[in-house]
């Protein structure tokens, strides 16, 4: 076996660029934009009389520079980031980030397609009305199910569309009243909980046995007349896949329950299982993940909803019809709840997902389930060598799929290291920052890494050794772990007290300006 390499002399350019409102310059410009021809504005007429008083700006405040520093400024911020293009980033445990073929990315750029408008005409946007009509026949293969929305803009959003369907059903049945409380695991993601929260139901939380499964005995006991659903995933984010899942759903249909299967995690299982044959009665994935596509969150990216026929009435409006010789946006839904997003969801995630999935095939995305569950098993093995490092739940015979919860508890206990100040050294090495595990923290000082099918031998092995060496030093000199990062563009943190006060908070420049420049 060759020598690993890792990034000793890695350093991260550091700016210290200034927001690009603090580098404005009264008066300069980037491109003097010509007043429109009298011609022109005869033609047009008044082109503010559409718009209400109350939504027109009354001033443009727009920092004012000119072209070259305002590419310095972008490039130098670009310099600053760490990513999937710069680096090694099996970092985002069960964020699922891997590579995105470029090509997609030119189909997306294309003008045929990035000139579109969702406002336009059904007749004029016939090409990727097909797309997405075709890739829902894809989703409902893979799935088992019946029928598929995409409009949801990511994978929350899309347990939010079936928290909103379990609710739209028991209402039209007359029990929402009853049917009150919906069950999900805690290594389940928390959008499980928290979108059934929001639309209006109780949370019932189940913990893990001791194989670190959720318990089948505390899902008995939860069950009743009050159940309207169960929200879970699988494999949970520790990446053991429940081997009892099927009892589940049962148990919960034999009380007249509602089930819902995060699909999240389905890397693990392309091509191999379908949440109809364990009896689900509604799915999702994330398309922005699993199928080859950027990671954006609830920006750039989709989440697929997928139901039975049973549960398509309830859908949100548009789905995508074709009747045999045009594709058109359905809006005949009298039982729909109504839309998630303002329009049919993020095209260019569809696009790209569906060239992804094209190319690979059946084959293809079974091949791409095996390999990611093949490269965390080869890369637990490595990092279970690691002196302070364990993983959660460990020797219950079964094996991981395609991510682990690790704990460096053990580092912690002896050198007083933890995940936190591990984290932070390891972007002295060209990683980018690493996933701890979703609040509260169930294992202790926890690191979630997922390595799936676009990682090579030689990534793994490289961010393998960069943990022992973080490891090594943390045994033999913790105080240059503990003050690091020392090579990144952003020194270490040392107001976190300020981010718990609202009082400082400023997510815009206004509010900035607002707050702290009376």
């Amino acid at each position: 076996m060759g020598i690993v390499k890792i990034k000793k002399d890695f350093h991260e350019a550091r700016w210290c660029e200034p927001i690009i409102y603090e580098m404005s310059t009264p008066g300069q410009r980037g491109i003097l934009v010509p007043m429109p021809d009298d011609e022109i504005k005869a033609a047009a007429g008044d082109v503010l009389a559409a718009i209400p008083a109350k939504l027109r700006r009354k001033e443009l405040n727009l920092p004012e520079m000119d072209q070259k520093h305002v590419l310095q400024h972008y490039v130098r911020l670009s310099q600053e980031t760490l990513g999937a293009n710069l680096t090694n980033d099996i970092s985002e445990g069960t964020c699922t980030m891997k590579y995105n073929p470029r090509v997609n990315e030119d189909l997306a750029a294309h003008p045929n397609f990035a000139e579109l408008h969702p406002c336009q005409d059904e007749d004029t946007v016939q090409g990727i009305l097909e797309i997405y009509y075709k890739f829902e026949q894809i989703i409902k293969q893979i799935s088992g199910m019946d029928r598929v929305t995409f409009q949801p803009g990511g994978g929350n959003h899309a347990v939010y569309t079936a928290a909103s369907i379990v609710r739209a059903y028991w209402e039209s049945k007359g029990e929402l009243g009853k049917r009150d409380e919906v069950i999900t695991t805690i290594f389940s993601h928390p959008c499980d909980a928290a979108t059934p929260a929001t639309a209006g139901f109780k949370v019932i939380t189940l913990y893990p046995d001791k194989d670190g499964f959720p318990d089948i005995e505390a899902l008995k006991a939860a069950v009743s007349e009050r159940t309207a659903a169960i929200f879970m995933t699988n494999p949970e984010d520790i990446g053991l896949y429940n081997p009892r899942v099927d009892e589940f759903v049962k148990i919960v249909h034999s009380v007249g329950g509602l089930c819902f299967y995060d699909q999240a995690n389905a890397n693990a299982f392309l091509g191999v299982a379908r949440a109809i044959e364990a009896g689900f009665d509604m799915c999702h994935f994330n398309v922005h993940k699993t199928f080859g596509t950027p990671h954006g969150s609830s920006g750039p990216a989709n989440g697929a909803f997928c139901c039975k026929e049973e549960f398509a009435k309830f859908l949100p409006v548009p789905t995508v019809g074709f009747d045999g010789k045009k594709y058109y946006l359905d809006y005949d839904h009298p039982a729909s709840f109504g839309k998630v997003r303002d329009f049919y969801g993020t095209a260019g995630v569809v696009l790209r997902a569906y060239a992804w999935t094209m190319n690979l095939g059946a084959d293809g995305l079974r091949e791409c389930a095996d390999i990611s569950v093949i490269n965390n098993n080869y890369f637990e093995k490595k990092l279970l060598e690691i002196p302070g490092l364990s993983e959660c739940y460990a020797g219950n015979g079964h094996r991981r799929q395609e991510q682990v919860r690790y704990s460096w508890e053990k580092l912690k206990e002896d050198t007083g290291v933890g995940t936190v100040e591990v984290c932070n050294r390891v972007v002295d090495y060209g990683i980018p920052h690493y996933w701890f595990s979703h609040h509260p923290w169930e294992v202790p000082e926890p690191m979630t890494l997922e390595p799936c099918e676009s990682y090579s031998k030689d990534d793994l092995d490289e961010y393998a050794e960069v943990l022992r060496t973080v490891s090594k030093e943390a045994y033999e000199n913790p105080e240059i772990v503990m003050t690091a990062p020392h090579k990144a563009s952003a020194h270490k943190r040392n107001d976190d007290a300020a981010l718990d006060d609202p009082a400082k908070w400023a997510t815009t420049w206004k509010a900035y300006v607002r707050k702290h420049r009376k």
